[in-house]
């Protein structure tokens, strides 16, 4: 570590995850972090083409992201062998305490990929996980570790094969707020 992070009380990466990084909840705790990695010109969330889409993917799975509300078109290129992990509708707080896990009763869900529906998981993080992302970021706009929890319904796919393929995927929180996302994807 620098003198000068060590100064400040920074340090390099964020704080071990209280999951397996593999787990249900270990994947959206990661996804999380993984759109908290972009400062605002690079949201994944708010990214209108998806031409922000490969930026920061971890090596063992790849993420897609949704919207702040309303529906978006996005292409990508992904690479193959790469499961998908993604969520349908899904909602964060911050800074969270233990049990404080934001949740919509009413919300409903889908996910098809080439009109075939795909099954959601209702997933969340009821031990709070911190999160340390870019200035600006899409998650809590802070750079200081901060400490989130998130609820969502999420749909995971195993590697999909060479080739073209369409997902669509959203939700609502039953009250009326929607999104809805249209990839594009392009696996190589």
């Amino acid at each position: 570590m620098s003198p000068l992070r060590s100064l400040f009380g920074r340090v390099s990466g964020p704080a071990p995850l209280p999951f397996a990084p593999t787990s249900p909840e270990g994947l959206v705790a990661r996804w999380v972090r993984w759109v908290a990695t972009h400062g605002s010109a690079k949201n994944p969330v708010r990214d209108a083409t998806g031409e922000h889409a490969g930026h920061h993917q971890p090596d063992d799975v790849w993420f897609l992201a949704g919207s702040y509300g309303g529906s978006v078109t996005r292409r990508c290129a992904l690479p193959a062998g790469r499961p998908l992990f993604f969520p349908a509708f899904n909602m964060w707080r911050y800074p969270a305490r233990a049990g404080e896990v934001p949740m919509a009763s009413r919300a409903t869900g889908h996910a098809q990929l080439a009109g075939v529906p795909l099954p959601l998981a209702t997933i969340g993080t009821p031990t709070p996980f911190e999160v340390r992302g870019a200035l600006g970021n899409g998650v809590t706009s802070s750079s200081r570790p901060t400490p989130v929890t998130c609820w969502g319904l999420w749909a995971s796919l195993p590697p999909l094969a060479s080739g073209a393929h369409e997902l669509t995927f959203g939700g609502t929180d039953g009250d009326g707020f929607w999104v809805r996302a249209e990839y594009r994807l392009v696996v190589h």
